[in-house]
């Protein structure tokens, strides 16, 4: 079939992402894989009464916007609109905290992933439960509101993620995939929900405190292929307010960014792995086996079908690199030769690749807000060098390029010391599109073969939307299989692997970012 038959005959996945700067959109056809258009929206958090937050009205703003920029997309390159929709996938940032009552009526403001104000709940629940519970999960935000005896509390009824936010509008079903919910509270593998003994080990401790039961309170929890509701006359016209989507399209059940960024690497079986740089980074690796013992920096997650993940999640990524490359392209426009982003990007790292392996002496710290696994409790983005070191745009900018990495390689380094093997990671992201650079320094970060595909370059709404099209085979083969036999199988990918002189160099930087991290604290303290 043509891309224009799958649309008039709804053969065909929407895959939408809500990220932290940008709300994607994407419709793939009958091909495994196939994008057959895209849209998108751009949008940013904002400071409300001290915490990150996103306003939900800009939710449905940016949603509409996305979809309707497909639609075009779709008409201009086919002919034909999206009306009918086989299946529809709902991705987002995982962790953070919405919160409803009885009436679904929002009770405080959507507190994001990137808040680090859980330091006292997640240290109990951490204790409790013999895990790292993270300051960005769900059950971390949940139980700091009853520590503080929020006045919203007694009302609750329902808590959520951002992705289970929306599917429940577009749906009514209250529901997770178990990739997004192993963000909320800790996942069970063996059962594919929340874990049995930690929810007892919970209840005891909200006994009086929350209104209900807490399982009554999160989502259920579902596995990659499981049908997850329809879109419902009421979704439709939230997405397309035009009346053009008629609904009774299938969803998937929805997923938080990390599974979606496994899915689109091809990193869901173990010993591999994915690294997503974007406003955050972080790494997933799939285990062999459970790890010795807790870590602080590792999150245990889970891949979309339910198998455990190692997770390095940094809250700072490729934020302030992408400020100074703005900063780059208004000074080449003040000279009179005003470059596009893509060429800036491609000047800077391009640059980067003859700076001094361990960057010439100079360290540069990318910490617009807090960074749990660092040690840092607030950010300020810091460029520090030594006076004997040499200051060149080809050292600054591998600098910058090693900043992004610097706190995931802190991360690395204990999932090196539990002894987990990797025998590959996939990278997607903006930082990767300038080919052999940042690829080959994040190689070299981490001491392990990067890969980068050809079918990544839309990410997680992408990946979602191959999501929603596992629905029609979760019956026949397991996700790994389906990716591996039907979505990737004639995908061209480009290894780098780890090079001597990056390894060595990088190691050399990270042992002077680790001793400068005060530095940031300090500037945080006195700025």
């Amino acid at each position: 079939m043509s891309a224009r038959d799958d649309i008039l005959g709804g053969a065909t996945s929407l895959g939408i992402e809500l990220g932290s700067t940008r709300i994607k959109a994407c419709l793939i056809g009958s091909e495994p894989g196939e994008v057959i258009a895209t849209g998108s929206f751009s949008w940013e958090n904002a400071l409300v009464d001290g915490l990150w937050s996103y306003d939900l009205d800009d939710v449905w703003k940016g949603l509409q916007a996305a979809f309707a920029a497909l639609s075009d997309d779709a008409h201009e390159r086919h002919g034909a609109r999206p009306q009918q929709v086989g299946a529809i996938g709902i991705s987002a940032m995982m962790h953070g905290y919405l919160a409803f009552d009885a009436a679904g009526e929002q009770l405080v403001p959507f507190r994001t992933w990137r808040n680090t104000n859980t330091g006292v709940a997640a240290a109990e629940l951490s204790g409790l439960f013999g895990v790292n519970i993270p300051l960005r999960w769900t059950i971390a935000h949940l139980h700091q509101a009853v520590v503080d005896a929020e006045p919203h509390v007694p009302s609750l009824d329902f808590v959520t993620t951002l992705a289970g936010y929306v599917h429940y509008r577009l749906t009514g079903e209250r529901v997770l995939g178990v990739g997004d919910a192993s963000g909320v509270f800790p996942i069970d593998s063996a059962t594919g929900t929340y874990d049995a003994a930690m929810i007892d080990a919970y209840t005891a401790v909200a006994e009086g405190r929350l209104p209900a039961a807490v399982t009554d309170i999160l989502p259920r929890v579902l596995p990659a292929g499981a049908p997850a509701g329809a879109l419902t006359s009421e979704g439709a016209a939230l997405l397309d307010p035009t009346g053009g989507l008629r609904p009774g399209a299938a969803l998937c059940p929805p997923e938080g960014d990390a599974g979606t960024g496994m899915v689109a690497t091809n990193s869901v079986a173990p010993r591999t792995g994915n690294v997503s740089a974007g406003t955050s980074i972080f790494a997933m690796v799939v285990l062999e086996r459970p790890l010795a013992s807790a870590h602080h920096e590792l999150d245990l997650v889970t891949t979309p079908a339910g198998d455990a993940v190692a997770m390095v999640h940094c809250n700072n990524g490729a934020s302030e690199l992408g400020a100074w490359a703005g900063l780059f392209q208004r000074f080449s426009a003040a000279a009179g030769t005003e470059l596009t982003s893509d060429r800036v990007f491609e000047a800077l790292l391009g640059e980067a690749l003859v700076g001094e392996p361990d960057a010439g002496g100079l360290v540069a710290y990318n910490h617009l807000a807090g960074e749990p696994v660092a040690g840092l409790t607030d950010g300020r983005p810091v460029v520090v060098r030594t006076q004997d070191s040499e200051l060149s745009l080809a050292n600054f900018m591998r600098a910058q390029i090693y900043g992004v990495f610097g706190t995931l390689a802190l991360g690395m380094q204990v999932l090196e010391g539990e002894g987990v093997a990797i025998d590959r990671m996939y990278a997607h992201g903006g930082m990767f599109r300038t080919a052999g650079v940042a690829q080959r320094f994040l190689a070299g970060a981490i001491g392990a073969p990067v890969e980068v595909g050809d079918l990544a370059s839309e990410g997680g709404a992408w990946g979602i939307a191959v999501l929603a099209s596992y629905l029609g085979k979760a019956g026949e083969k397991s996700l790994a299989a389906y990716l591996a036999d039907d979505v990737f199988a004639s995908a061209e990918t480009v290894v780098a692997h780890p090079e001597p002189a990056d390894v060595a160099g990088f190691s050399a930087y990270l042992d002077r970012y680790r001793a400068g991290l005060g530095v940031v604290a300090a500037a945080a303290q006195s700025l």
